[in-house]
Parts: C-alpha cells; structure tokens; sequence
C-alpha cells in the first residue's frame, strides 16, 4: 500500500543515495588528481569518467525528491574516507564501494521503494544499481592490472591507445614517450576501455 511520500522511508533512502553519489563524485575527482600527479592520466580519466556518472546518478535521486522541495531531510548514514597515497589502494576502495552499493544498498532501496508504492524510485535504484556494477568491474579491471603490474608490461603482448593524440601500440610494453604526440607512457590505456572503440574500428 502506498504511503504518503514525506513520512516514507524512501524519501530518507533517496537523499542517503543523492549524498552518497555526490561524495562518489568528489572522491572520484579527488583520486582522479592523485591518478595524474603519480603519472597515470589514463587511470585518471577513468576516475573522472566514472565521477561524471555518479554525478549524473545523484540528480536522478534529487529530482526524485521533488515532493519533498522546501524542507530539509535529516539522515544518518556511513560514508566511506578512502584518502589513499596509493593508486592501487585508491582503485580497490573504488570497487568496493561500488560493489557494496550493487549488490546492498540500492537493491534495499529499491525493495523499500516498492513496497512503498513508489515504483519510479524502485526502479532507479535497480537501474543505478546495474549501472554500479559495471563501475565495479571496471575498477576491478584496473586493479587486476595493476596488481599484477601488467598495466605497461601484460604477460605477452598487448594493444593500447594514447588518450591524448589517439595512436595505437601494438606491442610487448607500452612505450616510454608517444611516438606521435611526444606525451609520456601514463596517457595509454589497454585498448579494450578506450573511449569510443571496438574491434570493427581497430581491426587491421
């Protein structure tokens, strides 16, 4: 049965959600500089990437607030401090924290929703939910990666892309410096998380 908006648990849901993805994006902004300043501007672009979406999930939750416009709603929540000197640190907080927002928190939300009766939260919050666990795979991608360090040197060859000029390199390592642009080694990503790419576009 559906329950006055103002004195459900879903508007209290919907405002943790909105704050939880704005911090999101400012964590992500945040590892985003420390990615550039420890040389890996790719990585970084990720990160930045991946704040402009969380950003775009908070304003889903806000406007879905719009019956509550003009007050203010008091939650009490746990927010996560990831202030990691390491990149690698910084990379697994990130797939932590989208994992845990995947697999239990919005899919409580959404539950509540629906059995409050409102249905359009419900439905963002399963929808954000999916889109929390490509966010994680992709972090977790990263990770493997970096863990392994086969960022630059996989095990074997490999392919990327300069996020600068767009050369790709074929090859056992990524190079040092760009060939093209001259940029440094850090502005590669595997070509696989490329913007824009897929194999009918490199393929030879």
């Amino acid at each position: 049965m559906a329950i006055d908006f103002n004195e459900s648990k879903t508007k209290e849901n919907l405002m943790k959600a909105f704050a939880g993805e704005s911090q999101a994006r400012n964590r992500y902004t945040i590892a985003a500089e420390a990615a550039r300043h420890q040389g890996m501007q790719a990585v970084g672009h990720i990160f930045q990437f991946t704040a402009e979406q969380e950003r775009a999930h908070a304003q889903v939750f806000y406007n879905l607030l719009k019956k509550a416009e003009g007050t203010t709603i008091d939650i009490c929540g746990g927010f996560p401090v990831d202030t990691f000197d390491s990149l690698l640190d910084l990379v697994k907080a990130a797939e932590h924290n989208e994992t845990e927002e995947y697999e239990d928190v919005y899919q409580a939300f959404g539950d509540t929703a629906k059995e409050e009766g409102f249905y359009e939260a419900a439905s963002a919050f399963y929808q954000i939910a999916e889109v929390e666990n490509i966010h994680a795979k992709r972090f977790g991608y990263i990770k493997k990666l970096l863990e392994k360090k086969e960022y630059f040197e996989p095990n074997g060859n490999g392919t990327w892309m300069c996020l600068n000029c767009g050369y790709v390199h074929e090859g056992g390592k990524v190079p040092e410096i760009c060939p093209i642009c001259r940029h440094d080694k850090g502005y590669f990503i595997p070509l696989e998380m490329a913007p824009y790419t897929c194999s009918e576009i490199t393929a030879s």
